[in-house]
């Protein structure tokens, strides 16, 4: 390595950050990257003239210290997944990344707009919107405009609403399919985590092992959105059954009348 900053092979060095500037892209102060750097959590910077310089790979360090702390893990946790050789705090990342790449393309509304494809105005707007909000179905956004996390969801809902059902009516329906959503969901990661994920971390966390456990996660959510829909389908069908079976005999008895 040259004074100048480049690699005896002519090739610049990827280091050319200040300390101050490597704050200002990661988001971090000067000192807390200094306090993670005398943890020893991040790698020293490349000095050159007495100056220290950051890059790529110590930006991507901190993002993840960011991201692990965001996650609730204590500085001294974070050292130990740093230190694995195994990579886990790196492979936890991208297994968080990877769930989002799963999630739906936001789409933003004007009230306005949603106004018109509900049916929803005047006193009647607030409460509709507030329940909308706390189930998470619209975010309120900038400009009394609101994201929508699922637009496919939203589309269900209009279509259930273009066929006379009231909206206040479908979104007490959205709020009890979230609380059994949610213990179908506990009940598959529970699985998951007992059968797959502690026997893998019992075993010391092998390094051949890790593609068996990168599957597992990959497939765990289609595996249990199939399940899922396979019993509902059956569920439903059961259901329907009762209903119209309890409206043919009401009508039967009412004819005998």
């Amino acid at each position: 390595m040259t004074a100048s900053g480049e690699h005896r092979d002519g090739a610049e060095s990827p280091n050319q950050l200040t300390i101050e500037q490597l704050a200002a892209q990661s988001g971090m102060s000067v000192r807390n990257i200094r306090s993670h750097q005398a943890r020893g959590l991040l790698r020293p910077p490349e000095v050159r003239l007495r100056v220290g310089y950051y890059g790529p790979e110590h930006l991507a360090q901190l993002r993840l210290i960011r991201d692990l702390q965001a996650e609730g893990f204590n500085l001294a946790g974070i050292k130990r997944l740093l230190d694995d050789t195994q990579s886990t705090a790196e492979r936890l990342t991208r297994f968080k990344e990877s769930l989002s790449e799963h999630r739906e393309p936001a789409e933003t509304l004007t009230l306005a707009e949603l106004g018109r494809r509900f049916r929803v105005g005047g006193e009647q707007a607030p409460p509709v919107l507030a329940k909308a909000e706390s189930l998470g179905v619209l975010v309120p956004a900038d400009d009394g405009r609101y994201e929508v996390p699922s637009p496919s969801l939203l589309a269900v809902a209009q279509e259930v609403v273009d066929r006379g059902i009231p909206v206040e009516a479908l979104l007490e329906v959205f709020e009890e399919l979230e609380r059994h959503c949610d213990a179908v969901a506990r009940a598959f990661v529970r699985l998951f985590v007992t059968e797959v994920w502690r026997p893998f971390q019992l075993a010391n966390m092998p390094g051949e092992r890790w593609p068996e456990i990168d599957e597992a996660i990959e497939r765990l959510r289609p595996l249990a959105t199939d399940a899922l829909l396979a019993i509902f389908s059956r569920r439903m069908a059961s259901q329907m059954e009762a209903a119209f079976g309890e409206i043919t005999q009401r009508l039967s008895e009412r004819t005998r009348v």
